[in-house]
């Protein structure tokens, strides 16, 4: 398949490029850059959302799955987008949020309307909470006055679980995924889709020694993965070559590659490679053979829109490291997956007060800290978590991209880095471990 050598660029829409020069990425922005990361090697680009939402989750809470945000530009502008990306020998892959929708999206509106409303059971409902926690932290259940319940969601309580127990909430995503594969789409990206509620057994989670809670209840729930083959088999109906990526919220290889198979997903984030905090060789060494021995292709990535940037992350700012990285990632075995920004080996983005800060994880960081810790203790904790790091403005400026002459030497030496190793990968292939 197309996708098994390719090299993906991710695309965080909101600080990519900006073609109008309102302080926002956009569509038009990024087609003005196609040419640059046709040249840099890329096969395919990975969008991240796109739709309308209140971005109470940067976009991550979707209110419609068939529209575009109008700060992005308009539907058609990113039809431009998609066939302009055809027309350079170059696929395409966007983000799917199906665990939850924002609250303001119309079906959560009608099941809050009453009991008795068509759309009530197509979120989850319970007239007592459990001591599940919502992965922003906090109870993941919050009140309806209204209705005297409690709705279930495992992030923020903008961001209504669905409930995939039902049928109707089923057939309506596979109408979402038919609309984008007709409009060009080459695959998707499903956001931490392990989290799916597909069953009614509410156990409470337990508790470690420390107080902590175990997600063991609230995620990888029985009956799991007869819903993602569903969903899988739905898709190469349409098309056998579109790609299905899947987030996993474990960095256990285990549970990770029980989401790969031929009949369910292409491939799954490896978070057990690529997320980790610092950077330890042999551990690299025993996760990359262990990744190579099941049969499933692996990912290769060490940056994303949610963590710090392995240029301070990893190579900690040291650029001979950094490319004995960009080597690994390149030359390897497994799909690679570049971030926005790290073939300039760019470095983390570090908001220096709340004004500055867009991550509802930090936010809630931040006033959970605040009258205990005082301001700028609490702003030291709620960056450590911030995935506004990696999430900062790309180096356009308003003529374009910055040219050779307004880069250091060594972002040009990172840049050529990565172009020439993606064009050995192109032609010589990966490199197989025995």
């Amino acid at each position: 398949m197309w996708w098994e050598k390719a090299v993906f660029y991710e695309i965080y829409l909101p600080s990519f490029a900006d073609s109008n020069c309102d302080g926002i990425g956009d569509f038009n922005g990024i087609k003005e850059k196609l040419p640059y990361l046709k040249e840099l090697g890329i096969d395919a680009l990975w969008l991240t959302p796109f739709y309308p939402s209140p971005k109470v989750d940067n976009g991550y809470d979707v209110a419609d799955y068939c529209d575009v945000d109008s700060q992005y530009g308009s539907l058609q502008d990113l039809e431009d987008l998609i066939q302009a990306t055809k027309n350079l020998g170059m696929c395409i892959i966007i983000d799917v949020v199906f665990n939850h929708t924002s609250i303001k999206h119309p079906w959560f509106q009608a099941a809050l309307q009453s009991v008795e409303s068509k759309k009530r059971d197509w979120y989850v409902w319970r007239d007592k909470p459990n001591n599940w926690e919502s992965f922003f932290g906090g109870s993941a259940w919050e009140y309806d006055e209204e209705s005297q319940q409690y709705y279930y969601h495992s992030f923020a309580k903008e961001q209504a679980d669905l409930n995939w127990h039902h049928p109707a909430v089923k057939q309506s995503i596979f109408q979402i995924l038919d609309f984008w594969i007709e409009k060009g789409i080459d695959g998707f990206r499903f956001d931490v889709i392990n989290n799916l509620t597909v069953n009614t057994n509410f156990e409470d989670n337990p508790v470690d020694e420390n107080g902590r809670q175990i997600h063991q209840n609230d995620v990888n729930q029985k009956g799991i993965l007869t819903v993602l083959k569903e969903i899988n088999a739905h898709i190469k109906k349409r098309n056998t070559e579109l790609f299905t990526v899947a987030e996993i919220s474990s960095d256990d290889l285990q549970v990770i590659n029980q989401y790969v198979g031929s009949d369910l997903f292409d491939t799954a984030f490896n978070f057990n490679l690529g997320s980790q905090e610092k950077l330890n060789l042999n551990y690299f060494a025993r996760q990359y053979k262990a990744m190579n021995t099941t049969g499933k292709l692996p990912t290769l990535f060490f940056n994303s829109h949610d963590m710090s940037r392995s240029w301070e992350r990893l190579a900690k700012e040291n650029r001979d490291i950094y490319q004995l990285l960009i080597v690994l990632l390149t030359i390897n075995n497994g799909i690679t997956f570049l971030f926005q920004g790290e073939e300039l080996g760019l470095g983390d983005f570090v908001p220096s007060n709340l004004t500055e800060t867009r991550d509802i994880q930090a936010k809630n960081k931040y006033f959970e800290l605040l009258h205990t810790e005082g301001e700028v203790k609490a702003m030291a904790a709620a960056n450590l978590v911030n995935r506004d790091r990696s999430r900062g403005m790309l180096p356009f400026n308003m003529n374009g991209w910055i040219g050779p002459s307004k880069v250091n030497e060594s972002e040009k030496i990172i840049t050529a880095g990565y172009k020439a190793l993606i064009e050995l990968r192109h032609k010589e292939g990966p490199f197989l471990p025995s």
